[in-house]
């Protein structure tokens, strides 16, 4: 009878386990950790690139809400005014910094960028840099990429984001403190069909950053690097989840995914996974079994292009299970 109970008890607990990972929005380390520490962000200054829309402008608003000094930038500078009129927080509006900038402008337009960065605040100095700016163009194959969007991918992407890390870094230093919050995608982690330069670019930024951290790690410099799966932004609606036949992609929300950001960031995690299935199962097996977890990429990776042609879903369960249409 014993037996049977410990069997039972031992069920229920895979049971739960399962159920957990199948409704999981991220990783197991990231959603233990529950809530952002509101004391390593209040009155800290926060400078966020690519804060005039998606991610970033909702990370802006909840940086805000949590009582951070912002700093914020993109090349629209009227859409950061925008963002600036809507934040609410311990700090008035007037006094969050708008710096327009553009990260494929050249290292001394970057290096001025982070000299009016650090000097803003009573010259208090960056304590978050948070890498939000990406560049990303429609899914095409490997082979037909253009050199035109290869160059752009890599000069913002990757390029342009070390630059002003490489620039910002050398005044943390000085401090003793800093952190560098990298916004990089699943496809950083995984193969991307239909997106390999894009995943390229990301795969990059994670070799730089990892070895960046070791480098610097115990002269007081963090990094956390966050891959979200598909977000749903005010571009990119959420799938149709109503039971009709069609896509059954599932999104994580901006804002669920800027709080999962800062909770990671504030917990100091070297890394987080945000995404729900079946994204987040790819990135686990890719990362624990990568034999299976390339194999089952490579049988997709056709029909995936395929389906991206037809503007259908790309982040499909019907993908995996081998069904002929995906849209």
């Amino acid at each position: 009878m014993l037996a049977l109970i410990l069997a039972l008890l031992s069920l229920t607990s895979i049971a739960a386990v399962l159920f957990k990972f199948i409704t999981a929005d991220g990783d197991f380390t990231l959603l233990s950790k529950k809530h952002a520490k509101v004391e390593e962000v209040e009155d800290k200054v926060v400078w966020i690139t690519g804060a005039s829309r998606g991610i970033g402008e909702v990370l802006a608003k909840q940086f805000a809400s949590l009582g951070a000094k912002l700093i914020i930038s993109a090349r629209n500078e009227a859409e950061l005014e925008r963002v600036k009129k809507q934040l609410t927080g311990k700090h008035a509006p007037d006094e969050v910094i708008i710096l327009p900038l553009d990260l494929a402008s050249g290292e001394d337009s970057l290096n001025d960028a982070v000299q009016k960065a650090e000097s803003c605040f009573s010259s208090a100095g960056v304590d978050y840099m948070i890498h939000n700016a990406a560049y990303e163009r429609p899914k095409t194959t490997a082979l037909d990429v253009t050199e035109e969007s290869l160059k752009a991918t890599f000069n913002i992407n990757v390029i342009g984001t070390i630059s002003l890390t490489r620039l910002l870094a050398a005044s943390m230093l000085r401090r003793g403190r800093g952190h560098f919050v990298v916004m990089s995608s699943a496809a950083g982690k995984t193969p991307a069909p239909g997106q390999a330069v894009y995943s390229a670019s990301k795969f990059a930024l994670h070799g730089y950053f990892h070895s960046l951290r070791s480098e610097l790690y115990r002269k007081g410099i963090k990094v956390t690097i966050v891959c979200p799966g598909p977000i749903k932004t005010s571009s990119v609606p959420e799938a149709n989840t109503s039971g009709q036949k069609g896509s059954s992609e599932k999104r994580v929300s901006s804002e669920r995914c800027a709080e999962l950001t800062i909770i990671a960031a504030t917990h100091g995690l070297k890394e987080a996974w945000i995404s729900f299935q079946p994204v987040l199962a790819v990135m686990y097996l890719v990362q624990y079994m990568p034999s299976i977890g390339y194999w089952l990429m490579d049988k997709i990776g056709e029909k995936r292009i395929e389906v991206a042609a037809q503007k259908g879903d790309t982040y499909s369960l019907s993908l995996l299970l081998g069904r002929k249409k995906a849209l």
